[in-house]
């Protein structure tokens, strides 16, 4: 008979990225064991070849007669958001969803795989006439526009993002991943349009640097072991970022009050009243970010 490990992930791309690592971990602790994923974004899981199958959540016909009624097989299912480690920052979120599981973690990493037409497809979706930056400043699902286009938690700060612009575009044709809506800087080649995830993971096969926020440019990068610079505000480099990266964290206000706050410092949906800073120069040196920038590569 058949055995089945059957791992379920859900939210957004950055952490689907992620859980590849974990399927592989899964699949190094139980080798015998056929993996089926299950989760929002199927395509990073496909060219794995330590993924047997992949669905679409709510997309699995026959899927319990097929791999659960009667079978030998083990669920993976459980959040790792909602743990004693992970609300308290002690660990990185691919070991505390390993350790969840009753996993033996060995420093597993996530990857992304190419297949021949998707690494054809990048040097025409990607055409520069000079070396490629690649920025994403904004992510998520949020969608709000006009005033609200902004998420302080997560985007980078407007004045940031200007000067990054303005240092590097003369040399570099400057790639700006974004969220329909949000801000974009003047004369960048706006990566706000619909594309596949892995579309958008082959513009970095033509990067030669690279700056983000936490999403998945950043996990994405570390997939493909490209060091990149990653600027962090509300969410916390231990957790969610990568030893490759340089990361570099916002200056932090102390004493500040958080009313609304539950488990976590703030919301990722960036919540007005929530942020600390009085004004965008607070909360990065933008010198210390170019500089790491033009350091990459060195």
């Amino acid at each position: 008979m058949k055995k089945y490990a059957i791992f379920n992930v859900q939210g957004g791309i950055g952490k689907h990225i992620a859980a590849i690592a974990v399927a592989k971990c899964i699949k190094n602790n139980y080798p015998d064991r056929e993996l089926i994923v299950v989760c929002a974004w199927p395509s990073p899981f496909i060219n794995l070849d330590f993924v047997d199958r992949v669905y679409k959540e709510g997309m699995t016909p026959y899927f319990y007669q097929d791999y659960v009624s009667g079978k030998d097989s083990l669920l993976f299912k459980h959040e790792p958001y909602f743990t004693t480690d992970h609300i308290h920052g002690n660990k990185s979120l691919i070991e505390n969803w390993c350790e969840l599981y009753g996993l033996g973690y060995n420093g597993e990493k996530p990857e992304i795989v190419f297949n021949l037409r998707e690494k054809q497809l990048a040097n025409k979706l990607w055409n520069s006439d000079k070396p490629i930056m690649v920025m994403q400043t904004s992510g998520g699902p949020y969608e709000q526009g006009g005033a609200y286009a902004y998420k302080w938690t997560r985007d980078m700060p407007i004045q940031t993002m200007n000067a990054i612009v303005e240092e590097f575009n003369k040399t570099y044709n400057i790639f700006q991943v974004t969220r329909v809506g949000a801000p974009v800087g003047q004369g960048v080649v706006d990566v706000s349009s619909p594309h596949s995830v892995m579309e958008l993971a082959t513009l970095l096969l033509r990067s030669e640097r690279r700056i983000f926020i936490d999403s998945m440019m950043q996990h994405a990068a570390a997939a493909l072991d490209l060091p990149s610079t990653v600027a962090w505000i509300g969410t916390n480099p231990k957790v969610f970022g990568y030893d490759i990266h340089d990361n570099i964290v916002a200056n932090q206000i102390e004493g500040f009050k958080l009313p609304d706050s539950y488990l976590f410092e703030y919301s990722f949906d960036g919540i007005t009243h929530e942020c600390p800073y009085k004004d965008e120069s607070e909360i990065f040196n933008v010198d210390t970010i170019i500089s790491s920038i033009k350091q990459q590569g060195i």
